[in-house]
């Protein structure tokens, strides 16, 4: 789902001499990241190497990485009104052009054999990442600022959604054939709050796409409001390994797919396990059209290769495949 050299020796050997932020913002180093996995397993869609908080960067509110693997942390929080009233989001799309650059260089390698996915953060996880500060922000000042100041919350999220709008419509252009939006805070927020903090804006980015692509949306733990993110506009939903995938399909209308949603930690296990689990699931999803097989989240750095292959072949030889690219 995101990221998925992590487990890679080549992107370790990377690593060893680029950090994360080198390499997701030279488009020559993120391109070669994106094209590892391609060329290991041949999965049906590359998915762009990039971070989701290169938005509120271009902003004017740049993070970094924890010493000893602490986490990411925002250089300063939004503390007040002027903080989000200095944040420029009209020219951060701009700033983003290494993106762009990086698309440019990876959809002719993939010779038209592999779909090309990009990504953003929706903006109520993206505002929340902003108010709190990091990923191991504990506080509740985000939906303080939602249900006690309205005004600014709006303001805020206003700027947040052009630039993630502006974001993925460059992707597009740049040779992006569908896009994810990763509501990963979704689950923060009460069922009757879901739709002003972040429903309505994730509806906003998905109309301003024009239905040009197909958009995927990652939710955590929106399985209790599945009628909202239907109507976001998104054609999938993807479907975290704690949710039963084949019973949400058929919850579903037609037109709206599932991605999931096999545990990640299975792929630090045996090939043994991870072709059973595998094949349970597809055993579950066969005869519902409309299923997109991942991961229930992200590749692990812990994941082992040959895990990892053990799911490719298995799926490849289930007879429920159809390629990706076609369906794109």
């Amino acid at each position: 789902m995101r990221q998925a050299g992590r487990a890679l020796p080549e992107y370790r050997k990377l690593k060893e001499k680029h950090t994360f932020l080198e390499l997701a913002r030279t488009p020559e180093l993120a391109a070669e990241v994106t094209l590892q996995p391609i060329r290991r397993f041949g999965f049906d869609a590359a998915v762009l190497f990039s971070d989701i908080l290169v938005v509120p960067e271009a902003m004017g509110q740049p993070y970094h990485f924890r010493e000893n693997g602490g986490g990411i942390e925002m250089e300063f929080l939004l503390n007040s009104a002027e903080d989000i009233r200095r944040l420029d989001h009209r020219g951060a799309v701009e700033r983003l052009h290494y993106v762009s650059e990086a698309l440019a260089l990876i959809k002719p390698a993939l010779e038209g054999r592999t779909a090309l996915l990009g990504f953003a953060g929706s903006p109520w996880t993206l505002a929340r990442y902003m108010i709190e500060g990091g990923s191991s922000g504990k506080s509740d000042r985000a939906k303080e600022i939602f249900y006690s100041e309205p005004g600014l919350f709006g303001e805020l999220m206003e700027k947040i959604t052009s630039v993630v709008s502006g974001f993925l419509q460059m992707q597009v252009a740049s040779g992006a054939e569908a896009v994810q939006i990763f509501d990963s805070n979704g689950d923060m927020l009460a069922d009757n709050a879901y739709e002003a903090a972040s429903g309505r804006w994730i509806r906003e980015v998905i109309a301003s796409l024009d239905g040009k692509v197909p958009v995927i949306l990652f939710s955590r733990g929106g399985i209790g409001r599945l009628d909202q993110l239907v109507a976001t506009g998104a054609n999938v939903l993807s479907v975290d390994w704690t949710q039963p995938l084949a019973g949400i399909r058929r919850l579903l209308p037609d037109n709206v797919g599932v991605q999931g949603n096999l545990d990640p930690f299975l792929l630090t296990t045996t090939p043994e396990i991870v072709a059973s689990e595998t094949a349970r699931i597809l055993r579950d999803m066969r005869g519902l059209p409309g299923h997109v097989f991942n991961l229930g989240h992200g590749v692990t750095p812990s994941a082992k290769l040959e895990c990892i292959q053990a799911l490719v072949d298995t799926v490849r030889s289930s007879g429920q495949v159809g390629r990706l690219k076609e369906e794109v």
